[in-house]
């Protein structure tokens, strides 16, 4: 097995390339894999769309299907239901069908899934289409790190993460005034009929343009020798193999992993699912206003993510600092300004409460694409998609947790206070077991023969 590892820890076919600083000096390198990832990036961006047009409908649909706040608290979470439960086997799915069997799939599931809702005659048959929509988009961020793995050098992989992860924080900051104005003028139907035909759009360009390295005949030679030679993850061609759930499930720093994303996602969550109402109920704004400061902060998020997460980690790996300590001082002092959600309850203004909730967001957004990168840095052999499912799952009980829990905490009286202070000791629980869990990035020991899946 010592030999298997050490494989591992080498470049994929490096004796057979020139030096990554030798490709690096060359320049003029062909781009194809920045198309991938902005492909990637743009299913996000959909993906939000879809997401977020719940939480700006909410008026409409308690109006129509007579929701009181702990019951819009369960429809918010349906979604995650779903989309939790299918993590663990979306990542073994992945490991061994791939990306792109997997990705297309999941593709067209989410946009038959929005077209449903908006054709809802119902609170039932609504609250069955979001808990298609999270089989159908259950694979995206999995596959996603696992597609970034393959397409890129370990000196570029920050800031590819960063815009498929950015995505989510900009498809949240322009689909709530987008979706709040198609909601205003044309009612909530169509505006989830408009998210499904985003959703159908990018299936047909997914179908079109993704492949992986080695099946795309459009990656020239010198990209893939590039792509190669920075340690970009192999394909395998043996889809039977990588470790067990059961063992990923028993190693510290893919636990800490885990546990640290999913504090991360309680608070996204709470913001994604109530910020619109905390404006509105709390603070008192009007609908227009409410979804116009619901935005600042998922647009400095949007710029956290791709500034710090992506492009300043990335420019750190390239001047030899230490890999790990560059993404773990991101990771970790992003995850400390996400407790300034607590400065909300402190205001009574819209504006210094959108400061202190863009503080916590950016700070939290520029640990995001950090996390996203580890996968592939940890994981052993062929099980890139195993670590980025357990690591989800953990993301979607936070989900789920997270619309209920506020729910009961903001009650009939809509003050978000215990909200706001229970989101912060989540965060800091995270932010202790990525410094003392997850540790040094580094992959974890081959699994042997009896761990293997």
């Amino acid at each position: 097995m010592a030999d298997e590892s050490d494989k591992q820890l080498r470049p994929p076919m490096a004796s057979q390339h020139l030096p990554i600083e030798s490709a690096l000096s060359r320049g003029g390198v062909p781009h194809r894999r920045w198309l991938i990832a902005g492909l990637l990036g743009f299913g996000v961006l959909v993906n939000y769309f879809d997401r977020v047009n719940l939480s700006v409908a909410k008026e409409a649909l308690t109006k129509d299907f007579h929701i009181t706040n702990v019951g819009f608290g369960y429809l918010l979470t349906a979604y995650n239901w779903t989309y939790a439960a299918l993590q663990l086997p979306t990542g073994v799915m992945l490991d061994r069908l791939g990306v792109q069997i997997v990705g297309r799939l999941s593709a067209l599931i989410w946009a038959l899934a929005c077209f449903g809702a908006a054709f809802s005659p119902g609170i039932k048959t609504f609250f069955a289409s979001r808990l298609l929509l999270g089989i159908g988009e259950a694979p995206t961020f999995p596959a996603n790190s696992k597609a970034i793995g393959y397409w890129f050098p370990r000196q570029e992989r920050s800031f590819a993460t960063a815009l498929f992860d950015s995505a989510a924080k900009f498809g949240t900051a322009i689909g709530t005034p987008a979706i709040g104005i198609v909601l205003i003028h044309f009612g909530w139907r169509f505006a989830f009929t408009s998210t499904g035909v985003a959703s159908f759009l990018f299936f047909l360009a997914f179908w079109f343009l993704y492949r992986d390295p080695r099946a795309d005949p459009r990656l020239s030679s010198e990209e893939r020798n590039y792509i190669e030679a920075g340690g970009a993850v192999e394909v395998s061609q043996n889809r039977d193999s990588g470790a067990s759930l059961l063992y990923l499930f028993k190693q510290r720093k893919v636990l800490g992993l885990a546990l640290g994303f999913a504090a991360y996602n309680y608070c996204f969550y709470l913001l994604l699912t109530w910020l619109p109402s905390y404006f509105t109920g709390a603070l008192h704004l009007n609908l227009e206003t409410s979804v116009m400061y619901t935005s600042v902060p998922w647009f400095f998020a949007t710029a956290t993510d791709l500034l710090v997460g992506g492009w300043l980690v990335d420019a750190l790996v390239r001047r030899k600092f230490n890999d790990s300590t560059a993404r773990r001082s991101i990771l970790i002092g992003g995850m400390v300004l996400g407790l300034a959600i607590v400065g909300a309850n402190f205001t009574n203004s819209p504006k210094v409460a959108m400061w202190w909730i863009s503080l916590s967001i950016g700070g939290l957004a520029a640990s995001a694409p950090v996390s996203w990168s580890i996968p592939a840095l940890i994981a052993p052999r062929d099980s890139v998609g195993k670590v980025g499912g357990i690591m989800n799952f953990a993301n979607q009980i936070a989900a789920i947790a997270a619309p209920i829990a506020t729910g009961y905490l903001v009650g009939s009286a809509d003050n978000y206070s215990r909200a706001f202070e229970a989101a912060a000791a989540v965060i800091l629980i995270g932010t202790l077991a990525y410094a003392f869990l997850l540790g040094t990035i580094e992959p974890v020991p081959e699994p042997s023969r009896t761990d293997a899946a």
